[in-house]
């Protein structure tokens, strides 16, 4: 069976051939240009010492710093890492920012660690990569099982290894020291733009469109609250251990006092009446990707539609705010039947986008309020929507200003590949311009 990183290089090899490159360009786009491995061992309260293994995957800085996140997860492994810093390649030159690609990982449950420990691993990991990280270099930031406060504590170790205090190494701080208003947010927002132009495009009335979003972390959470506010009909939400589902819409802003209270979705009591009626129960992750609702929000991991279950997939718009959600057997099978897929490094892709506007107040040393962030995530997820649409529309890129590239015409119009020649031919371009291809 093909891996998550098969499939990303499958997306990078159809985008090059599409757009004429030679092999050796292909093999340029596809390589890392730096795989840091490494074990951190940890001495644990309780006396024993364990040894868990970490990475750091560099795939591309053609367009400036690598840019990625640091997972801490028990199963994270270098293939998944170097998959995903190749995403954050194709995500940040697909809209339009200076930055790179790179991704990080430990193999540790964060939950299974005091905050002693977990601090200790978190300046372990810094104490590593102090030579090859930083505002510059290659600029972490949180991603699963990660914290503001994880952030916080490798931002305070990279500053004392350096010297002096250094908040721009690091985005996704808290406030308090460097962090931006809106980053908490920044990619359920950045996705729930990015569906609202999608529906105006199609000339789709966005309010009361059935929702089922699978993963209710952070991600999952602010566009379902987001979704919520504008109108939407959110009928099912997850989290790992279960979901629940209401025909007749949840209230989210419950969901989230109830998570808060008790740490699971689906402990969410239903009333009387509602259990009564049949009307609010609970389901599996499962059942939830194959609820009949319009619109289905996969926010959680990679690879939950394969080719096993896309058959009963009734959703007709997939909003990818997970990191490959969608395998590419099922994505042919489902887009014969006309459903409409938009790809992670498009619909999640305001995350990065916040990332990047921190960074930028960070070395200005001048900060914005929440609405001027907001405002310009917004501008550029709806230019990168724009761009996606026209490439879409067109079933090709122009020939690059260096005359490389030969785009075929009349490919179809899919957003992931429209996508992915957009991004793959500006990482090309600029290699070329920088004379490495």
């Amino acid at each position: 069976m093909a891996s998550f990183l098969d499939y990303t290089r499958t997306h990078v090899e159809q985008a090059a051939s599409a757009l004429g490159y030679s092999a050796d360009v292909l093999a340029a786009l596809q390589k890392p240009k730096s795989v840091i491995a490494f074990d951190i061992p940890l001495p644990l309260e309780k006396g024993e010492t364990r040894i868990f293994k970490a990475w750091r995957v560099q795939h591309n800085d053609a367009r400036g710093p690598y840019k990625g996140g640091i997972r801490f997860h028990p199963d994270s492994n270098l293939d998944e890492v170097t998959a995903l810093a190749s995403l954050m390649t194709w995500k940040t030159a697909l809209v339009g920012i200076p930055y790179g690609g790179a991704k990080g990982a430990i193999t540790v449950n964060p939950r299974e660690l005091s905050a002693k420990e977990l601090e200790a691993v978190s300046r372990s990991y810094v104490r590593k990569l102090v030579d090859v990280i930083g505002p510059k270099k290659d600029v972490p930031a949180p991603d699963m099982g990660t914290t503001p406060q994880i952030m916080a504590w490798m931002v305070d170790e990279y500053s004392r290894l350096v010297g002096h205090f250094e908040p721009t190494a690091f985005t996704g701080k808290p406030v308090e020291i460097g962090g931006s208003f809106g980053r908490d947010t920044a990619t359920g927002f950045g996705g729930a733009v990015v569906l609202r132009e999608f529906l105006r495009s199609t000339k789709q009335e966005a309010r009361s469109k059935s929702v089922a979003v699978q993963g209710f972390g952070a991600v999952g959470a602010a566009i379902a609250r987001l979704l919520f506010k504008d109108g939407f009909k959110i009928v099912a939400l997850s989290d790992s251990r279960g979901a629940i589902y209401h025909p007749d819409g949840i209230d989210v802003e419950d969901i989230v006092r109830v998570q808060e209270e008790r740490g699971l979705v689906n402990n969410r009591p239903c009333s009387i009446e509602e259990a009564s009626g049949g009307k609010c129960r609970t389901i599996s992750n499962q059942e939830l990707l194959e609820s009949d609702v319009e619109i289905l929000i996969p926010a959680a991991l990679e690879n939950v539609i394969t080719e096993e279950n896309a058959g009963r997939i009734k959703a007709q718009v997939i909003l990818e705010m997970a990191n490959g959600p969608v395998t590419p057997g099922a994505e042919a099978m489902l887009i014969k039947r006309g459903v409409e897929i938009i790809p992670d490094i498009l619909a999640n892709s305001g995350g990065v986008v916040g990332s990047y506007f921190e960074w930028v107040q960070g070395l200005q040393r001048f900060y914005w309020e929440e609405g001027e962030v907001m405002g310009k995530i917004e501008k550029i997820m709806v230019k990168a929507f724009a761009e996606v649409a026209r490439a879409r529309a067109q079933g090709g890129q122009p020939r690059s200003k260096s005359g490389r590239g030969s785009p075929s015409q009349g490919l179809g119009g899919f957003w992931r590949e429209a996508s992915y020649r957009i991004a793959v031919g500006r990482v090309a371009e600029a290699m070329h311009l920088r004379g490495w291809v």
